[in-house]
């Protein structure tokens, strides 16, 4: 273990939020969903994302996140909200606290593959993906994201 992970604060039972940041990646109509590979929601369906770096831009993160995830480039275009994304353990206890950046970004090559913690990787229309991901505020954001996308057309 190398010094700077040693003294890392761990995601778990945080004493701060870390900041994340999910990616709604468009190719036409359809968007990038994985299948997570980790806690929290392990097994499910979600956008690509994950911690961002320190003297990383969210935009770089969001291009580095999916990258590394699924093999994609892709090319960050806007923010779309902010969510908090906190988990209790059975006591109450704060075991996750992320504030996630969601972004959405335009596909620009590749192939998707399930890398890193992706166990799966699958483009999904609008109605499909909603229906997949467990998550309400991963629906709404996908919802906000698609009805940004109508009106920027």
């Amino acid at each position: 273990m190398s010094d700077t992970a040693a003294i890392r604060p761990s995601r778990e039972y945080p004493d701060r939020p870390w900041v994340g940041v999910g990616v709604v990646v468009w190719r036409d109509d359809r968007i990038l969903l994985i299948r997570r590979g980790r806690a929290p929601r392990l097994d499910q369906w979600s956008l690509p994302g994950g911690a961002q770096d320190v003297g990383e831009t969210v935009f770089e993160t969001a291009a580095r996140e999916v990258l590394e995830e699924t093999g994609l480039t892709v090319e960050p275009v806007e923010v779309v909200t902010v969510v908090d994304a906190i988990s209790r353990d059975a006591a109450g206890q704060v075991q996750y606290h992320y504030t996630l950046v969601e972004v959405a970004a335009e596909w620009r090559a590749g192939e998707a593959t399930a890398l890193d913690d992706a166990l799966e990787v699958r483009w999904a229309e609008v109605e499909e993906a909603v229906a997949l991901v467990p998550w309400d505020e991963t629906e709404r954001v996908i919802r906000l994201a698609a009805a940004r996308r109508r009106s920027a057309r």
